[in-house]
């Protein structure tokens, strides 16, 4: 199985964030021919005020139906038929009864939702640089451990900030997770000395294969401040390896991901079989 990782210099124009997906993911497309295609962290919505994040968040369908769902969710649904791929749609804003949520919806190539997570913990902190973030202001909390199958590879899914929090991967390799999606808007001051080392070491520990589609570049926030997000979206292989990185600027990378490699980790290693809790 062949995965793509996405990275976008999103910005609060939801209609240009659209069309920036589609000219990488059809690049991607017709030069690497994945099988899985991922974009990064709240790739439709990055930046402006609560009024834009309002505007741009989505009502999604309920989930097995056939109902229609907003410009973002359409797009990916068409996206996965038009190219007979899977689309692991990194995250969108997501319209709630109170706050907002930060949501992962899948697609199989028939354009068929299959999954749908809400990142579980919320970015607030602050940074190296003293820039505040409280996410928990905006928005909501998941609370479901979501995997899904593609083909003969089960996938997790995980949210940026949630690299932090090694029980929720636990969970995902005993769920059956091969492979874990972590899309992701990581600041530039934690990413440049974090990133790297938290994706490789969750990857190390549940020996899964890690896909992270990432946010890239400069955006404005509400009052046209300034922030900046570190990018080098990246695959890692079960052992610990990266596999394949994007630089700075927009692009892609790809990857297949070998079972073979995967069961050879976990058999002259059997880490969950003598794992204690404690």
């Amino acid at each position: 199985m062949r995965v793509t990782v996405v990275q976008m210099n999103p910005g609060a124009d939801k209609l240009e964030n659209i069309a920036q997906a589609n000219r990488l993911i059809e690049a991607a497309v017709q030069e690497d021919k994945p099988d899985i295609v991922s974009l990064p962290e709240v790739w439709d919505s990055l930046g402006g005020d609560r009024t834009v994040r309002n505007a741009n968040a989505e009502t999604l369908p309920v989930k097995g139906s056939n109902e229609p769902g907003g410009q973002a969710y359409e797009f990916m649904r068409a996206t996965a038929r038009k190219h007979n791929v899977h689309v692991h749609g990194g995250s969108i804003i997501e319209q709630g009864p109170e706050k907002l949520f930060n949501t992962t919806v899948v697609f199989n190539p028939d354009g068929t939702e299959m999954a749908r997570y809400r990142k579980m913990h919320l970015f607030d902190i602050t940074a190296p640089d003293g820039t505040g973030y409280k996410e928990s202001n905006t928005y909501g909390a998941g609370d479901e451990v979501v995997t899904y199958q593609a083909g003969d590879i089960t996938v997790g899914c995980a949210i940026c900030y949630d690299i932090r929090f090694p029980d929720l991967f636990w969970k995902l390799r005993e769920q059956g997770a091969d492979l874990i999606f972590l899309p992701s808007a990581f600041t530039l001051a934690t990413g440049k000395d974090h990133w790297e080392a938290l994706i490789r070491a969750r990857a190390i520990e549940t020996q899964c294969w890690f896909a992270a589609p990432a946010t890239w570049g400069k955006h404005l926030e509400g009052k046209g401040e300034p922030r900046f997000t570190y990018g080098h979206s990246m695959i890692a292989d079960p052992w610990g390896h990266t596999v394949a990185k994007v630089s700075d600027g927009t692009g892609w990378a790809t990857a297949r991901i070998d079972p073979k490699v995967t069961a050879r980790v976990r058999r002259d290693m059997p880490v969950l079989e003598h794992r204690k809790r404690v």
